[in-house]
């Protein structure tokens, strides 16, 4: 069983402990249950389940603010049961997130109950083949046509992609260049003029795909908040579930800290348990300083925002980088001492290594992460040397 006593950090409140406890009595009970052999179907069924007993009421708000430290207290316990069930519920926050916290009221009744209740899928429509994590270099097209808009290019690797009912679509409306020059849109699946062009196989397998836009027209009223805020509008729903990435990056570490202590207590090597060997226990001090380190910096994060501050890009980016990057040293070292045993396909240690590769480059990738904190750390030195 992984470590509790975080959930007694001054981070964290008591609901919070609740929320944990109920999510993991919910998914030891469930998630063995979820067939994973057709990945569409499994993440419908896994959406319909989240929904059903009402988890995912914390993917989405009519008052404009997310709790951050449940979505990862969520995020870190689904992860730690099943990577897909941790996707299907990371997508329906991060497909909406747009309308949570800029959408109109209208907007938000029209789907929020949805998407809450699982009877809709979200997904998230930013990135382009040609501009990858340069979001400002985006050169998909929103061109007004009277009361409409008319959507032209490109998404690719969008997650639920092929399964979604509903977008959020980030795309150029030209008020000025660069990331002043982008919009944002609600654009339901069956609009005409969008189609799935492509499905994308990973290595883990979840709903992935490119999605095409040719002459796709949208009432004026899919438009999130105002022309030109698009940039603003990514980059804020980013700075929310950029930390949860981590956190689901920590229940991948954490389940692999799991499976490793129970791996070097039962195996014996020469009459003796694996874990009596000095090098075996360096290997296990190394995983649990990284799970720890990564845990703080992950609550310290979903704990500034809950605070209410405005942006918390520096502390979302050193949270991931480093729980992401510490959770593959994790799993890689769970690998190894489970032997052959762990490149086994089907065992969870093999499934883990699968899963983990990805959250270092999704939502930022982790050199991303390094220039986010370098770039910030220099502006602050620079204030303060002005302020001196």
């Amino acid at each position: 069983m992984s470590d509790k006593t975080y959930l007694s950090w001054p981070f964290l409140e008591a609901s919070h402990a609740t929320l944990a406890e109920g999510l993991e009595a919910w998914a030891a009970a469930t998630l063995g249950a979820v067939a994973h052999d057709d990945v569409d179907a499994a993440c419908r069924d896994l959406v319909a389940a989240l929904g059903k007993a009402g988890f995912l009421e914390l993917t989405a708000s009519e008052e404009g603010r997310l709790d951050v430290r449940s979505l990862c207290l969520a995020r870190e316990t689904l992860a730690r049961h099943d990577g897909l069930a941790d996707f299907a519920f990371a997508m329906q926050g991060l497909g909406t997130g747009a309308i949570s916290l800029f959408g109109s009221d209208e907007q938000k009744a029209r789907w929020l109950p949805r998407t809450r209740a699982g009877t809709a899928i979200a997904g998230f429509a930013l990135t382009e083949p040609q501009s990858g994590s340069d979001v400002a270099a985006s050169t998909m097209t929103a061109m007004r046509d009277g009361d409409d808009f008319v959507l032209d290019g490109a998404k690719t690797w969008i997650s639920n992609g092929g399964i979604a009912d509903v977008y959020t679509v980030f795309a150029r409306t030209g008020e000025a260049p660069g990331a002043r020059g982008l919009s944002c849109f609600i654009v339901p699946a069956d609009t005409p003029g969008l189609k799935v062009a492509e499905r994308l196989a990973v290595i883990a397998p979840h709903p992935l795909a490119r999605l095409q836009f040719d002459n796709c027209r949208v009432p004026q009223d899919a438009l999130v908040g105002t022309p030109g805020r698009g940039f603003g509008i990514a980059m804020a729903v980013l700075d929310v579930f950029r930390t949860t990435v981590a956190a689901a990056a920590l229940g991948f570490a954490r389940r692999a800290l799991d499976e490793s202590l129970a791996r070097v207590q039962a195996r014996h090597v020469q009459g003796a348990p694996l874990a009596d060997l000095q090098m075996v226990q360096g290997h296990i001090a190394d995983m649990a300083l990284e799970i720890d380190a990564a845990a703080l910096l992950v609550y310290r994060a979903a704990w500034a925002k809950d605070m209410g501050a405005a942006r918390v890009t520096r502390e979302a980016a050193m949270a991931k980088l480093h729980a992401t990057e510490g959770a593959q040293k994790v799993i890689d070292m769970a690998v190894q001492l489970h032997g052959g045993d762990g490149v086994r396909s089907g065992s969870v240690v093999e499934r883990l290594y699968r899963e983990i590769r990805a959250l270092r480059i999704y939502e930022g990738a982790s050199d991303v992460q390094r220039v986010i904190i370098a770039r910030q750390a220099m502006a602050a030195h620079d204030t303060e040397a002005q302020d001196g």
